[in-house]
């Protein structure tokens, strides 16, 4: 800098060469000077851009899921854990006691669904959310594959008998009454009886739909199975417990195999960065959740097919949900709330039960015995039972309930629950698979599901 000043003094015309020479020996080195210093820029910016890029693979490396549980829950969250994050994860492992999809109670519920029966309650939004999936769960899975539909419902309400093994349920002839009405039955003379003395609509085909459990969760699974980025693992055992590995920072998932060996059970160990318990009314979260047994029986009605869901008021109140493929979900008369002792897919179906739910239906829709006409007088085609869970105030557990972080502060692997939903399962277990997969995946719910509200963490009584 002094010899450019130098020569700018001097000026260029008495010592031309000198002037000339010094200005490009201290340009050039000016200029190698600010190379060499944007090099080092360059090399600083690469290392940090290296550093953060390192950051960011750490944050977002891959995790190893294990799900406790096939059942609509476990079979939701699997399914959305692939299909919107799927570049987060690294292996799905869910544990049923069966080793099947769908064993228990979301193999064997009716399926019904309905857009706004929860409005007003903490279920609503979350209610909503779940109608929408399903529908869209329906052209990405196919309609015919999980049998949904949307069709009408009805309150019917039935003169009373004593005794419902008659041939007639002392059926009365109506005006205005409907052959679409299928509770009602056609004479011999044309005309149509039924038992029914009041009908009320309870909803259309913009608020009602229907879809078959099993074939749902079943569709779902399989999806789950063509993702090749995806390692994943259906397992028979069932999930224990769980343990903290402090050295290789993820969860020892403890898995008991019953039946093998002879009668011993064997117990194994799988590696998890995440564990969700969904084990219906056998999650066993803080002593909170109770299952409520109901028995059902599938009645063929082809070739008629039925396209109106019925919650009979009398006759012992049953509930028909018919299906697209002529055949009809009959329930009702649950068993009180208990503490469930069955294990899943085991449970006793009770003869005195569905003989009681058959007699139900037969009387209600018009007919007393299997070769009557009414539209639900044949003998069933499938008898089961199941439990639905609920928790000690009614409302499902979903959320974290132990972390690595004793603050809680979400790292992203951590020990969640995902149980409680009682009658609104199948409705519900979609927008809580989507909720729990980005709870799991991010450390926040969906944007539809205010996850709060159903905080595992509100039961005193914390541990598995």
């Amino acid at each position: 800098q002094s010899l450019i000043l130098l020569a700018l003094l001097f000026g260029f015309n008495k010592y031309p060469y000198f002037a000339q020479s010094y200005i490009t020996t201290s340009a050039r080195i000016l200029l190698n000077r600010r190379i060499d210093f944007q090099r080092r820029i360059s090399a600083s910016a690469s290392t940090i851009i290296t550093k953060m890029s390192s950051q960011d693979n750490e944050e977002i490396q891959k995790k190893r899921i294990v799900i406790a549980g096939a059942g609509v829950i476990g079979t939701s969250t699997a399914y959305y854990l692939h299909k919107n994050h799927g570049s987060m994860i690294s292996s799905i492992t869910v544990v049923d006691p069966t080793g099947s999809v769908a064993p228990a109670a979301s193999g064997k519920a009716g399926g019904f669904l309905a857009l706004d029966w929860n409005d007003g309650s903490p279920l609503g939004p979350l209610a909503r959310r779940s109608f929408a999936l399903h529908d869209e769960l329906s052209k990405s899975l196919g309609s015919d594959k999980i049998q949904y539909r949307r069709l009408t419902c009805a309150s019917v309400s039935v003169r009373e008998k004593n005794d419902l093994k008659k041939n007639k349920p002392g059926g009365r002839k109506l005006e205005n009454l409907s052959s679409s009405d299928w509770w009602s039955v056609t004479e011999k003379d044309g005309t149509l009886t039924s038992a029914s003395i009041n009908v009320q609509m309870m909803g259309d085909e913009e608020s009602i739909a229907q879809v078959h459990p099993k074939k749902l969760c079943n569709a779902m699974w399989e999806d789950i199975t063509h993702n090749p980025s995806i390692q994943v693992e259906l397992e028979m055992g069932m999930v224990v417990g769980h343990e903290h590995d402090k050295k290789n920072n993820c969860w020892k998932v403890i898995v008991k195999d019953e039946e093998k060996e002879g009668n011993q059970n064997i117990e194994r160990v799988l590696e998890a960065d995440a564990l969700l318990y969904a084990c219906g009314p056998w999650t066993s979260y803080a002593n909170c959740m109770y299952g409520v047994k109901y028995h059902s029986v599938i009645v063929p009605t082809r070739p008629r097919v039925l396209d109106k869901a019925v919650f009979f008021n009398g006759m012992g109140d049953p509930e028909v949900y018919p299906r697209p493929d002529g055949t009809a979900y009959c329930t009702g008369f649950p068993d009180p709330t208990m503490k469930v002792t069955e294990r899943p897919g085991k449970e006793e179906v009770r003869e005195d039960a569905i003989k009681r739910i058959v007699n139900s239906v037969r009387a209600a829709s018009g007919g007393g015995d299997k070769d009557s006409t009414g539209a639900l007088s044949a003998d069933p085609e499938i008898v089961q039972s199941c439990y639905l869970p609920t928790t000690a105030d009614g409302l499902p557990i979903m959320g974290i309930i132990e972390s690595r972080n004793e603050d809680y502060d979400y790292q992203g692997n951590d020990c969640f629950v995902a149980a409680g939903h009682g009658c609104w399962g199948i409705l519900l277990g979609p927008a809580t698979g989507e909720a729990m997969a980005s709870l799991i995946a991010t450390g926040k719910s969906s944007p539809y599901v205010n996850l709060s509200l159903f905080d595992p963490l509100r039961f005193n009584d914390i541990g598995l």
